[in-house]
């Protein structure tokens, strides 16, 4: 097996046993870094420290990473007025909390037959959120369900996916 000492220096490959008498005399562990390579690699490092170590660095990889939930709000094709301000309002919170949102209209019964309200509904929630949102998912229908994903722009010279389409489109007709 190919070792390594307490400093970081390669002593190279040694019969196991040799590996673990030179740890012994150094008073510290023989410890496997990586089992799979041919040949082995292992390091004659204190285990304890080794331990606090890897849970150090888990740990700050940990800490870089944004846990960014999906939130679902529901509505009805035909909602009230407070109903819709309140969901709204909800909607607005989540952004604060830099959450995305998927978006379900639900549709019961004899609903199916008009469904185009859920897209008009759709449009007012996107109209009224404005420049605050980016649109992930367009809507679409799964069975009953009308759902749309959005998520909130993260900088302020963040465009929406619409505005880049509409720019490349106006750039193609510049060019020909």
């Amino acid at each position: 097996m190919r070792v390594i000492d307490e400093k970081g220096k390669q002593i190279g490959l040694i019969k196991t046993f040799e590996a673990l008498k030179k740890a012994k005399e150094a008073d510290l562990d023989l410890v496997e870094i990586a089992p799979l390579a041919k040949p082995p690699v292992v390091k004659i490092i204190d285990f304890g420290k080794f331990r606090y170590q890897e849970r150090k660095k888990a740990k700050a990889q940990k800490k870089g990473v944004k846990s960014s939930e999906l939130k679902e709000i529901r509505f009805s094709p035909f909602i009230g007025e407070a109903d819709y301000n309140t969901r709204l309002e909800r909607i607005k919170t989540f952004f604060e909390e830099k959450h995305k949102i998927r978006l379900v209209v639900k549709f019961k019964g004899r609903q199916m037959g008009s469904k185009k309200f859920g897209y008009d509904l759709l449009k007012r929630i996107n109209d009224q959120l404005g420049d605050s949102s980016v649109i992930d998912m367009e809507p679409k229908f799964i069975g009953r369900h009308l759902t749309m994903v959005i998520s909130p722009t993260t900088k302020k010279g963040t465009k929406t996916k619409k505005e880049n389409k509409k720019e490349s489109k106006n750039a193609k007709t510049k060019n020909t």
